[in-house]
């Protein structure tokens, strides 16, 4: 049985004594007044009233107790795990050395296909099996709570040395419950502090990381350090205050001419120590914390600040949130500055990448054809890997698509190779622009060609140049 459960049943028993106790001493004080006082009971109608009235409080206000246990309840359920606000309050007395994130990374897909009985038989299953497996690794105090849909938190009291080896068999033994297959993420803090709010937060930062790591390193770097992260979420606040960025230039090769004319912009946050803080750390901190338009705009200013000290041939290719797209003041200021600067504005090419189409999508295609108006030109970048980026080309002409990676490092699957030829085939007949990136070996250069792609970028076309030698070079 869970510690949940367990706690909710004693939480329930002492609820009911203390209705029960206050009751039976009235009803005691009540018969011994009104008939242990006297020899002979009457049962008048003021009596019989009287023992009326004392029946109707007694359920009233077991019935009522019974309500707001109901409504206060420990437990979620659905799971019969700890529901996120008793969660979090245990936490603040058991005050857990580890706390863990566990995803079920496609319940949304398996709601579509399954019934909500399935579904929450599923989840009953699983926080069930996940608290015995923990048992049998010696964890036998774990707390289990669901903070939402699909999100578990894992609560341990020690710091164990292999807890992702654990999670990771524990994973593996559960890919399938009642006949129903899971893909899962988790991620873990150790050392972890008081404020489990934030630590919270900050195990989803972990994982979106994961999300945008190279399939190779989806596994690294799952358990962290709380000094560990806070620190680095201190550097990255310190770091964007000051604009304390590091800018590195990617040359795209033009394969008609054979010549470099657009640079994509890779960004990096220094830290305290002037080391680099990478964008699939830095940026689910910026998100989290709301300082997504500020990191955009400090972008949009170096950007504005580098054009006109580069030759008139060279275009600035770089990567904004939509988030900061939609927002009217962050397009005013744009606008404004841009016109301002003299720069001509298909010189900025600025890249887009979402896994999701946005749910507004006749009203971001009008913020998209407002941008592209004023001369701006539009990249999707990561193009095939989700299907938000076809569902957004059939409704509005980008200037350029970036394929996804693995069109690019997979060129020898017939069946891969078979569809990289028709999404080029497709930019040519709608007169958009393709690029290949992560092409380092002179085969993948050599195929890439042959099918007919625009531009070339990664270790086999060039290496990267900062700003100070991009302007050498340029200016």
């Amino acid at each position: 049985m869970l510690l949940s459960e367990l706690e909710e049943r004693g939480r329930r028993f002492r609820l009911a004594l203390r209705a029960a106790i206050p009751i039976l001493l009235l009803v005691f004080l009540v018969f011994y007044t009104v008939f242990l006082k006297n020899k002979n009971i009457d049962l008048g109608l003021e009596n019989q009233l009287l023992l009326a009235g004392i029946v109707f409080i007694s359920v009233y206000f077991v019935y009522f107790l019974m309500e707001i246990s109901a409504k206060e309840t420990l437990v979620d359920q659905t799971t019969k795990g700890f529901n996120q606000k008793s969660f979090i309050k245990k936490l603040q007395h058991y005050k857990p050395k580890s706390l863990a994130l566990l995803i079920v990374d496609n319940l949304e897909t398996l709601n579509d296909h399954y019934g909500v009985e399935e579904i929450d038989l599923l989840l009953y299953a699983l926080i069930h099996q996940l608290n015995s497996d923990l048992i049998q690794q010696g964890l036998t105090h774990a707390l289990i709570g669901r903070r939402y849909g699909a999100e578990f938190l894992i609560a341990l009291n020690e710091n164990h040395q292999n807890i992702q080896l654990i999670l990771n068999n524990i994973i593996e033994k559960n890919k399938t419950i009642n006949d129903i297959e899971l893909d899962y993420k988790f991620a873990v803090i150790t050392n972890t502090d008081q404020d489990f709010e934030k630590i919270i937060s900050q195990l989803k930062d972990i994982i979106q990381t994961q999300n945008s790591s190279a399939p190779e390193q989806k596994n690294n770097n799952i358990v962290k350090d709380a000094k560990e992260i806070t620190d680095i979420e201190t550097s990255v606040i310190d770091a964007l205050k000051k604009e304390d960025v590091s800018l590195t230039f990617r040359p795209l090769l033009n394969v008609k001419n054979n010549k470099v004319d657009i640079y994509e912009l890779s960004v990096k946050l220094k830290s305290k120590n002037k080391s680099s803080i990478l964008p699939k750390v830095y940026l689910p901190i910026i998100n989290r914390l709301g300082l997504g338009r500020e990191y955009d705009w400090l972008l949009v200013k170096r950007v504005l600040a580098l054009l006109p000290l580069l030759d008139e041939s060279i275009s600035l290719t770089f990567n904004l949130s939509p988030f900061s797209l939609r927002s009217k003041t962050f397009q005013e200021k744009f606008f404004s500055t841009l016109e301002q600067a003299d720069i001509h504005p298909s010189r900025l090419i600025v890249q887009l990448y979402e896994r999701k189409a946005h749910h507004n999508l006749s009203g971001y295609l009008e913020t998209l054809k407002c941008i592209r108006a004023k001369g701006i030109r539009i990249c999707i970048d990561n193009f095939g890997a989700s299907n938000a980026s076809m569902e957004y080309i059939k409704y509005f002409k980008f200037d350029m698509v970036q394929f996804d990676r693995d069109y690019v490092t997979n060129l020898n699957d017939q069946t891969n190779y078979a569809m990289l030829r028709s999404l080029i085939k497709m930019g040519q007949d709608l007169d958009i622009l393709t690029v290949a990136k992560w092409v380092d070996k002179a085969e993948q250069k050599a195929s890439l060609k042959l099918l007919g792609i625009d531009y070339l970028q990664g270790f086999g076309i060039g290496e990267s140049l900062n700003e100070k030698d991009l302007i050498d070079k340029y200016n």
